[in-house]
């Protein structure tokens, strides 16, 4: 199991960008653009949801390198150390991170009874 060190930083993966690149939301409250590296590329498949391991860039903030992606079993070996906090969601899918907000039933205004 692999844990941060001085420059690094977990993140969730919201979006597939394309050409290696994804939008990130980091653990420190920060949203990333990342780019998966080299010795990952059709090797390591990413998908919206999942927990990486990104590395910092001083020159850009805003910018960040996937480094590792954690499976859902390391993902909660993390949780359970500390290393990610107790409301961080583990294997959540892009359909789950859209219906999140959407949970209410909507209203259309159409009594059928007047009718």
């Amino acid at each position: 199991l692999i844990f941060k060190e001085d420059g690094q930083e977990y993140a969730q993966v919201l979006r597939m960008l394309g050409d290696g690149r994804l939008a990130l939301q980091c653990y420190d409250d920060v949203a990333r653009t990342g780019l998966i590296r080299g010795t990952m590329r059709r090797r390591v498949w990413i998908n919206t949801g999942d927990i990486v391991l990104i590395g910092l860039r001083e020159f850009q903030p805003e910018k960040a390198d996937v480094i590792h992606k954690y499976t859902t079993e390391e993902a909660r070996n993390l949780q359970a150390f500390g290393e990610l906090p107790t409301n961080a969601r583990i294997n959540q899918t892009a359909v789950d991170m859209a219906l999140e907000g959407g949970e209410q039933e909507e209203d259309t205004g159409i009594d059928f009874d007047d009718i």
